[in-house]
């Protein structure tokens, strides 16, 4: 059976899964939540998802919710691809990326990302006063993954990984707001290009869709 997505199509976090089960080239079905009208907070939608949040995952009756569980779960259902290392040493390089991502750049970039999509899609302006502190913090975390990204490709190896496609889509967002600050540092800026124009990326740019072929 394909997997099923009950998601918001423009949320970011159902564009992160997407973006995943596409570098993946697995089928998926969008079932679209009826947020605005609290479908999301429903006895029957809370019964999957406890915290009324977007989006959650159905395969075959195996529920699984939170966006990176989501895509480690799937990812692990096809370990050809790299995208969790499983040899020791690289998955433990993998990881820690994946805690740089959650504990370094999530706290700041996602709060200014989520700022600016909200901006972008419903026109509210971004508060300056709090963007730019955040701005500034995320600053000196960048300048620690440009000392990483010198010594090799990707956040964990020369290997694409979770860890990486885990900052998109707020990663696109910050890089959005006129700032040069995903720009200025070259290894940052080489792999933030690279990050933003992968066709996995790219292919829910109007919002995510049942996508059963590739």
């Amino acid at each position: 059976m394909v997997l099923k997505l009950y998601a918001v199509s423009i949320s970011t976090c159902t564009r992160r899964t997407a973006t995943i089960f596409h570098e993946l080239q697995v089928p998926f079905e969008l079932v679209e939540v009826d947020w605005k009208n609290n479908a999301h907070k429903t006895p029957e939608f809370l019964e999957k998802q406890p915290f009324g949040q977007v989006p959650y995952l159905d395969d075959e009756g195996f529920i699984v919710y939170e966006s990176r569980a989501i895509c480690r779960y799937v990812a692990a259902k096809y370990p050809e691809s790299g995208l969790i290392p499983t040899d020791p040493k690289a998955n433990a390089l993998f990881e820690q990326a994946v805690s740089v991502e959650l504990t370094r750049f999530e706290p700041t970039g996602g709060k200014i990302g989520l700022a600016l999509y909200t901006q972008k899609t419903s026109g509210v302006v971004a508060d300056k006063a709090i963007i730019d502190p955040l701005m500034a913090t995320l600053d000196k975390t960048l300048e620690g993954y440009e000392v990483i990204l010198g010594k090799h490709r990707y956040l964990a190896g020369d290997t694409l990984t979770l860890a990486d496609l885990f900052h998109l889509p707020y990663l696109s967002y910050v890089g959005l707001q006129g700032s040069d600050i995903m720009t200025k540092r070259p290894n940052v800026a080489r792999w933030y290009s690279e990050l933003i124009g992968r066709p996995s990326w790219l292919a829910y740019v109007d919002g995510v869709k049942s996508t059963l072929e590739y």
